[in-house]
């Protein structure tokens, strides 16, 4: 793979994990709720399913999905309805001034990082991107898998820092304001964006 053609699989890979997303919505819908502790499971979380997609769809699962609409419906149906679970339990999390400080981060870290993985994992349009996507940039001409590896790492890098930026992000927002009232349109907000992402997921 030359280095122009790994600069432009770069680029592409920026903007699309920049773009908003169910994974993206997660990830700032936690953050909200949960502050600056929630950065690290959400972030790894995404990183482990974003390797378990490629793995997924490099196993020939992203090429049965694309043709049986069936499967697709079924694991685009299972996303949706987890990522609106997810939503629905962010608005009705409820707030007090005992702990408005912190909400017990330290006890959902495992479910935080759960859910992330769960969603990123899932997510039926991200397994068929894989085995669609990186073709794109291969040379034909030249061994298949030292080109699939160096893009599966740098996909995994760009999520990285894109799970970060949007999750601390979210963290600082949260953090400026420590008031219950605050407190309590931050889960509103929280909520609404992961139903959004239950609702894009849905119209896959």
């Amino acid at each position: 793979m030359s280095i122009e053609i790994w600069i432009s699989f770069v680029l592409a890979v920026i903007v699309l994990c920049f773009s908003p997303g169910p994974t993206t919505f997660l990830v700032m819908g936690q953050s909200l709720t949960h502050g600056k502790k929630s950065v690290i499971p959400l972030v790894t979380g995404v990183l482990l399913g974003d390797a378990i997609s490629m793995s997924l769809s490099f196993a020939g699962l992203g090429a049965l999905l694309s043709t049986s609409a069936v499967l697709f419906s079924a694991f685009k149906w299972i996303a949706a309805v987890y990522l609106i679970y997810l939503g629905v339990k962010a608005w009705r999390t409820k707030i007090s001034q005992g702990n408005v400080e912190s909400v017990s981060v330290e006890k959902a870290k495992i479910k935080i990082f759960k859910e992330a993985l769960v969603v990123t994992a899932l997510n039926p349009k991200g397994i068929i991107f894989f085995i669609a996507f990186f073709p794109l940039f291969m040379d034909a001409g030249k061994a298949v898998l030292p080109q699939m590896l160096i893009m599966a790492f740098s996909f995994l890098f760009v999520s990285i820092v894109s799970a970060c930026f949007y999750s601390m992000f979210s963290s600082y927002l949260r953090s400026k304001v420590k008031s219950v009232k605050f407190q309590k349109i931050m889960n509103k907000v929280s909520g609404t964006m992961l139903i959004g992402a239950g609702t894009v997921t849905a119209t896959l």
